[in-house]
């Protein structure tokens, strides 16, 4: 079927701060009516970015120096909540392509990986060096090399961690369980056919 393989993944990055940053936080409730995931990226922390923009601040997402950034940064514990799959849609959605945070709820890891959507760990220090490095110039790219399980900004570069069987699996292009399914319909079907209990009794 051709899925996309991710042995690297490169781009602008983006802060979002904070620990146990909770699916409801990701993607408000109210946009969960949606019958495809497809706009599901304009609701993206829209409560914590309305907020940002009320109290006269800027939300991360909304600033124009990090327009289009492909990477998100973020802290431990994200993703959490409630077993949401709209919140890791709502995020590729919107345009990113990986995550960098310090861990991950279990589900949520699960469901990102289950749409391309990389989430990789790195320790509390190396991702504060990244951010400081964003911070200081919004253009640096980041690359993500799951092959090699590093991170470069710039000409620096720390280790990124990550379960083996995702990482094999973004790799080799068969992290779609469904369309692994699909793909194998053929021999599915003939080990069916030759089951006795599934297999016609004409």
């Amino acid at each position: 079927m051709g899925l996309e393989k991710f042995s690297q993944v490169s781009g602008r990055g983006v802060v979002v701060p904070g620990n146990d940053i909770d699916t409801d936080r990701i993607i408000p409730a109210r946009f969960l009516k949606c019958v495809t995931f497809d706009a599901l990226g304009e609701g993206l922390f829209a409560d914590d970015r309305k907020a940002a923009t009320a109290s006269g601040g800027i939300h991360p997402l909304d600033d124009d120096k990090y327009r289009g950034a492909a990477i998100m940064l973020s802290g431990a514990n994200f993703g959490c909540g409630s077993s949401r799959e709209h919140a890791p849609q709502a995020i590729r959605k919107f345009g990113v392509r990986a995550i960098i945070a310090e861990n991950y709820a279990e589900i949520f890891f699960g469901n990102s990986t289950n749409i391309g959507l990389p989430c990789l760990s790195a320790t509390r220090e190396s991702i504060q060096q990244i951010a400081t490095a964003v911070a200081a110039d919004p253009q640096v790219e980041i690359t993500i090399d799951l092959e090699g399980e590093v991170i470069r900004y710039g000409d620096e570069s720390v280790p990124l961690n990550m379960r083996d069987s995702a990482r094999d699996a973004l790799i080799k292009g068969r992290w779609d369980t469904i369309a692994e399914l699909l793909e194998g319909a053929e021999a599915v079907n003939a080990i069916a056919a030759g089951l006795p209990y599934i297999a016609s009794t004409d």
